[in-house]
């Protein structure tokens, strides 16, 4: 009779190890971010994969209702948020739905500052000062507050301030007519100067690298000019590592010493490789690079081009000069054989020019001393005596000058940005010069992205050379459009003024304008659509060639592969579509 007893009772013993029972979570009556906020504030959200007996479920349900829904919402400025809900089972779980009810939120109905006069005056610190006070008028949002909050404070520190102190950071929260008042205060203390800067690490002569110095011991203190340090070592390409480190800690009388810790990079770099392009065909590249040539900072390039229409070499000598201008003394020699469909050339080109950087910009000024032989109104494959090729012979001697910029968000693929350039070359007089010849052009391109995920580029090109020898220009002188980087759908160059024989010769002038907007299904693959337009000619008669069509982009390892299929718009010479590859950055 007790081993019937005993076993009466097994199976009343099974059922806590049997019994396995979750919450299942809902929640309505608000949407994200505060129904998240809900979710991450309430215990219950806890027991998803958690036994929870009745009791439990009952307490945790009674606690999100009464505490946590209200306190999960206060961050966000809802100071009256309220809950019901209902449990029930659903299998063997719990399903615990709450209905949140958020009130009406607190809105910032004033922000009181109090700021040193002279600090408050600075233009970083009257920004970030603008940005909490336009917290006024808005909801409540402590994450907003804070990052507000800190961004002045950071202001402060970064303009040279390194001892201020918020001595006062008060939010008062009035829940009867649901308002809130700001109040902060800084102790501002004394504004810090540079001391002196040390280079650790450097293959150079002392002195040689504080042409990248921004400022000057006796400056004051700006963070930002310590970034701009960082980014023109890192852009000189010496060092492999730049570690630029203010010392705060060790600061004296107001004066703060920089220390730049650098390591080396590989001072001679060799490249090589394969690449296609439908204006120059397959080919391949090599190069030699000596990062720098003795502890000047001076630099050697060597480059090789092997293509289907296109072979040059080229190399460059360039020495540093005094100043915090990336100022450079630059000497190259280049010789070119090219072939499109309707010219071919072969030059040898010298070029002295100096470079600096100009107000944001940079700025070339150089003299060029071409050479060659060139051949126009000639396809690749036409014997050299056929009937409207024009043959010529010439030697220039000219002065160029430029000015670009470009300014990106991400330079590996832009979201919004642009680029400017300006060219201008010409020769002094016939001395020297089988022609004189003036020629202006500009080339700007902008980017904009609209909608996530989506791009719209425009891009215009412009120029005009003037001459009374137009014969006596080599192609590379002379304006012609088509091809990847003008008018899609034509091939490359094959667009321009013809001569009686009805063979293009190139114009002098040019005006090319194009539209292009992408759309990105996944961070990586786009399509594209675009229209082209424009044309170079003669004089004002500009009879503009229209190309559209549609293409692919794949932001590939090695940069950004765009391939585009072009095809003529009404035009009775020429029909069919044209490839278009390009592989390289946006700007």
């Amino acid at each position: 009779m007790r081993r019937i007893r005993c076993l009466s009772l097994l199976p009343l013993l099974l059922v806590p190890a049997l019994s396995h029972a979750g919450v299942q979570l809902v929640v309505d009556g608000v949407d994200d971010p505060l129904k998240a906020a809900v979710v991450a504030g309430v215990s219950l959200s806890q027991y998803a994969t958690r036994d929870v007996s009745d009791a439990q479920v009952h307490r945790l349900f009674d606690r999100a209702n009464n505490t946590e829904v209200a306190n999960a919402l206060q961050p966000y400025g809802y100071y009256a948020a309220h809950s019901t809900g209902t449990i029930k089972h659903v299998g063997k779980d719990w399903q615990v739905t709450l209905h949140v009810v958020p009130g009406e939120p607190v809105n910032v109905t004033s922000v009181d500052i109090q700021l040193d006069a002279v600090a408050a005056a600075l233009k970083p610190v009257r920004s970030a000062r603008r940005t909490v006070e336009k917290l006024k008028g808005q909801r409540l949002d402590d994450a907003a507050y804070e990052s507000a909050r800190d961004g002045l404070n950071n202001a402060l520190t970064a303009n040279g301030y390194l001892d201020a102190k918020l001595t006062v950071h008060r939010v008062e929260v009035h829940r009867g007519d649901r308002t809130a008042a700001i109040h902060l205060a800084w102790e501002v203390g004394r504004r810090y100067r540079y001391g002196k800067v040390d280079f650790e690490g450097s293959q150079f002569h002392p002195g040689f690298l504080d042409r990248y110095v921004p400022f000057k011991s006796g400056d004051y203190f700006d963070q930002n000019q310590l970034l701009s340090l960082q980014q023109a070592l890192n852009g000189a390409d010496y060092f492999s590592a730049v570690n630029v480190m203010p010392e705060i800690d060790s600061a004296k009388d107001g004066v703060v010493d920089v220390k730049v810790q650098l390591l080396p990079a590989k001072r001679t770099i060799y490249t090589s490789g394969l690449f296609v392009g439908t204006d120059t065909g397959f080919g391949i590249r090599g190069g030699m690079e000596r990062r720098w040539v003795n502890k000047y900072g001076h630099k050697w390039k060597n480059d090789i081009v092997l293509a289907q229409r296109l072979k040059t070499v080229t190399s460059q000598y360039s020495i540093p000069l005094p100043g915090d201008n990336q100022r450079s003394l630059n000497f190259g020699i280049t010789y070119r054989d090219a072939n499109t469909v309707t010219s071919q050339s072969r030059t040898l080109e010298l070029v002295a020019n100096e470079t600096e950087l100009w107000h944001e910009w940079v700025r070339t000024v150089g003299l060029h001393a071409l050479t060659g032989t060139f051949s126009v109104g000639k396809t690749p494959n036409e014997p050299e005596s056929t009937p409207g090729v024009e043959h010529g012979h010439s030697t220039l001697i000219y002065a160029e000058g430029s000015l670009s910029r470009k300014v990106a968000d991400n330079l590996d693929f832009v979201r919004r940005g642009w680029s400017l350039s300006f060219d201008a070359r010409s020769t002094a007089s016939d001395f020297l010069s089988t022609a004189r010849f003036s020629e202006l052009s500009a080339d700007a391109k902008w980017i904009r992205a609209f909608w996530r995920n989506n791009r719209l580029i425009l891009r215009g090109d412009i120029g005009h050379v003037w001459t009374s020898n137009f014969e006596a220009l080599p192609p590379q002188l002379r304006f012609f459009a088509g091809g990847d980087q003008s008018i899609r759908g034509f091939p490359f160059q094959a667009l321009g003024p013809q001569n009686s024989y009805g063979r293009v010769i190139g114009g002098d002038s040019l005006v090319i304008a194009s539209a292009t907007v992408e759309h990105y299904f996944t961070p990586r693959w786009g399509i594209a659509t675009f229209v082209d337009a424009g044309n170079a000619f003669n004089g004002t008669a500009v009879h503009p060639k229209i190309g559209t069509g549609v293409g692919v982009r794949w932001r590939s390892p090695v940069g950004m592969v765009r391939v585009d299929i072009g095809t003529p718009i009404n035009d009775a010479q020429r029909h069919g579509i044209e490839l278009h590859l390009v592989v390289g950055p946006d700007l």
